[in-house]
This record gives structure tokens, C-alpha cells and sequence, in this order.
């Protein structure tokens, strides 16, 4: 049997401080994606040295970010989901999930990179983060892979999960994409 989509009916939007961490965070991975692309193209000089510092210090910062994200989703629940087949609501759901892990296990993996390089995190030139693993140049070039993999597979979902918003709002024509714009979705 065929999915019958019921008659649309304007939905609650996500609280303002749900779209701030969402458009936050947005805004973070794909300005620290680029500027981490950018700089790994550049010859070795002191000046790439502080890009990496600063690259090192948007990661951490985009993990306490998401983990207050996740805390807020956990506590503040989300609005009900609009009427859509099951099999979409099944690759929101691991969409969603996977956009989830890959935030915490990209600025992680960053994180162990940098201390099997030997090269601490000094979180704004003030604090330096522990080590989470022992300086180490096969671990290193082991993670500097799996970080990029992790990158990689995190610009894919995000290009999935716009053309799904656009998608629906486009295509369907349903508050998906609303509801998740300052001001627009009620």
C-alpha cells in the first residue's frame, strides 16, 4: 500500500535555544572543516603552527557544543515529528545519530591525533588539555587517517541532510525546514 500523506498542519517549532545550538554548530563544523582543509595545504612555518592551534582550539570548543547540545536535547525533548513514511523517519533517526557521533568522535580523534604527535592541546594558549594518548608516530598517522576519514564522512551526512531539508521543503512543501528557522516556524 502506498503512503498517503495526511493534510499538513503547521507544527511547533524547535525552542530558540535548540535552533541556536543547531545553527551554532552548523556554522562551527563547516568553518572549522574549511579552515582545517585550507591550512593542511600549507607549507610547514610558524604561522601554520598557530592555524593548527587555533583549528585544535574550534574542536574543543565545538565538543563542549555539542555535548551541551545533546544535554539540552536529552532534557528539552524535541517537537513531535511531522507525518512521513516509516522508513524516512528510520533514516532520520540514524542520520541524526551518526551527525551525533561523528561530532563527538571528529574533535576526539583530533584530540588523540595531537597528543600521539607529541604536540599537547593548549585550549586558547592558556590550558593544556591532558593527553589522551602517548606520543606515538604510528598511532599518529593512524589517526590523522581516521580523522580525516571521520571529516570526510561528516561532509557527506551534511550534504545529506540539507538536500533532505530542502527536500522537504521543496519537494513535500512541510514545516521540516520551518521549524528549525528563527521567527519562520510557527
Amino acid at each position: 500500500m502506498a503512503y498517503k500523506k495526511p493534510p499538513q498542519k503547521q507544527s511547533e517549532s524547535y525552542s530558540a535555544t535548540a535552533m541556536v545550538f543547531h545553527w551554532l554548530m552548523a556554522l562551527g563544523l563547516i568553518a572549522n572543516f574549511a579552515f582545517g582543509t585550507y591550512m593542511h595545504e600549507l607549507p610547514l612555518s610558524p604561522q601554520k603552527l598557530q592555524y593548527y592551534s587555533w583549528h585544535k582550539w574550534a574542536g574543543i570548543t565545538l565538543l563542549g557544543l555539542v555535548t551541551l547540545r545533546l544535554v539540552w536535547r536529552l532534557v528539552v525533548r524535541p517537537p513531535a515529528l511531522l507525518p512521513a513514511p516509516a522508513w524516512q523517519r528510520k533514516v532520520a533517526h540514524g542520520l541524526h545519530a551518526l551527525l551525533y557521533i561523528l561530532m563527538f568522535a571528529i574533535p576526539l580523534s583530533g584530540w588523540m591525533m595531537s597528543s600521539a604527535s607529541g604536540f599537547p592541546v593548549v585550549l586558547f594558549g592558556l590550558w593544556q588539555l591532558p593527553d589522551l594518548v602517548p606520543k606515538d608516530k604510528p598511532l599518529f598517522e593512524l589517526l590523522k587517517d581516521v580523522h580525516e576519514a571521520l571529516n570526510t564522512g561528516l561532509l557527506v551526512l551534511v550534504i545529506v541532510h540539507v538536500a533532505a531539508a530542502l527536500k522537504h521543503h521543496f519537494v513535500d512543501r512541510d514545516a521540516t525546514l520551518r521549524r528549525m528557522l528563527p521567527g519562520v516556524g510557527k
